[in-house]
């Protein structure tokens, strides 16, 4: 049976073009349902429309409170009844309300190797650091921003002349890789999140989840 998947989007899409392509592929045994944003000019919401996929448009300047615009969004996220919520680049915290509502249903992309770097300038800090590699996790939401249980990661070298720029792209790359891969494996019925871990295949995940 196919799983019904609601994007929910702030800026460019680029993940979210990554995963329609791996939908229309055939990779993903998925259909995304609709595209949500908060941003009116975010990009993503042409890329869906390119794709004939529904697009929504929930302003968060139009609400008086976070708690206000969550209740708002779990109403336009409930009509399409989706088995999947997967937020690309949405950047919004979530009221605990909404996570719990979609809790092991949820997916994220975080451009670091979590637990690193939660919160943002995630590619500066790795630099500053002068760490030897950085890289992208895939994982479920809770209520701990970017700390929930980690599905996949994918790593790159950090070169010595890397700008957060460059360093940026070349992450940006990866991400494209394996949230697609992610989202088959939801819709495949191989992963789960059981109490706070992420279970592939019937094992149980290590704190860093798999690794490409």
């Amino acid at each position: 049976m196919t799983s019904k998947i609601v994007v929910l989007i702030s800026g460019s899409g680029s993940n979210l073009q990554a995963i329609i392509d791996a939908v229309k592929a055939g990779q993903i045994n998925g259909e995304i349902c609709a595209v949500i944003s908060n941003r009116p000019d975010a990009y993503g919401l042409t890329r869906a429309e390119n794709a004939g996929i529904d697009t929504l448009v929930l302003d968060h300047k139009a609400f008086d409170s976070r708690e206000d615009y969550d209740a708002a969004l779990m109403e336009k996220i409930d009509a399409f009844n989706p088995d999947l919520v997967v937020l690309a680049g949405f950047m919004r915290i979530l009221t605990p309300g909404l996570v719990q509502n979609y809790l092991g249903r949820m997916l994220n992309i975080h451009p670091s190797l979590l637990p690193k770097y939660q919160g943002l300038n995630t590619h500066q800090r790795a630099l500053d650091a002068k760490d030897k590699e950085h890289g992208v996790s895939v994982h479920f939401v809770t209520e701990e921003l970017d700390g929930g249980p980690v599905v996949l990661q994918a790593k790159v070298t950090i070169e010595s002349d890397d700008t957060a720029q460059t360093l940026a792209q070349r992450v940006h790359q990866q991400e494209h890789i394996i949230y697609p891969l992610v989202v088959q494996w939801f819709c495949e019925k191989r992963l789960t999140m059981e109490t706070d871990n992420a279970v592939l295949d019937g094992q149980v995940l290590p704190k860093q989840g798999a690794t490409i």
